[in-house]
């Protein structure tokens, strides 16, 4: 399991002090807004957060101890200012099923994810809502619920698929000024027939018909 400049793969073995570290709330939402809007202070991430001063520096300094993030270069010498190290961090969930005590962190990130979708969920509506979103992004704005019945080669065949796809457009966009901070949360969660709750697959409708 290989990183690059830009994405860390955590190994549960040999990085699982980072993974516990990581599961940590405040500190998932200090990353993210540091991946989102670049550098900042202790101070700045406060008050995106509502948290105290001390407590974001606290976790940042947390952060900082399993190389998630370091000190960005300061704007003048009274307060450190931070940045992320890499724009994404994944691992393997194989290994983490296998390894004692991260299959716990692996649905703890998990729900953490979710949770991040429902405040950028919140916060589409309200950009929307107050203009800050032109009306172009309406219709391809979307939220699917679906279920297809598909072999495990096909869910990992659909995930590369998508990564490969996501890449080409990402390029392609790099230097559009219409682009946009997009919040892309997926999910592939196999669920055994006969299971004790049934899920009704819902989805937002587009005129091309997809989702």
């Amino acid at each position: 399991m290989d990183s690059d400049e830009q994405h860390r793969v955590l190994d549960p073995e040999r990085d699982a002090a980072a993974l516990k570290a990581l599961t940590h709330p405040l500190r998932i939402r200090l990353l993210g807004l540091l991946r989102q809007y670049g550098p900042a202070t202790a101070s700045e991430l406060a008050a995106r957060t509502g948290e105290t001063s001390a407590s974001t520096s606290y976790h940042l300094r947390v952060l900082a101890k399993y190389a998630f993030v370091v000190e960005a270069e300061h704007r003048d010498s009274r307060e450190r200012r931070w940045k992320s190290v890499h724009t994404l961090t994944s691992w393997s969930n194989e290994a983490m099923h296998a390894t004692p005590g991260s299959r716990a962190a692996l649905g703890t990130l998990r729900r953490r994810q979710i949770e991040h979708l429902q405040s950028a969920l919140a916060q589409h509506e309200a950009d929307m809502e107050a203009g800050r979103l032109g009306t172009e992004w309406q219709e391809p704005s979307n939220v699917s619920d679906l279920l297809p019945r598909l072999a495990p080669e096909s869910l990992r065949e659909l995930w590369t698929a998508l990564d490969t796809k996501l890449a080409e457009l990402t390029a392609r966009d790099a230097s559009d000024p219409r682009a946009e901070q997009v919040v892309l949360v997926t999910a592939g969660l196999p669920l055994a027939d006969g299971g004790p709750a049934a899920v009704d697959g819902a989805r937002d409708t587009h005129p091309e018909g997809a989702s």
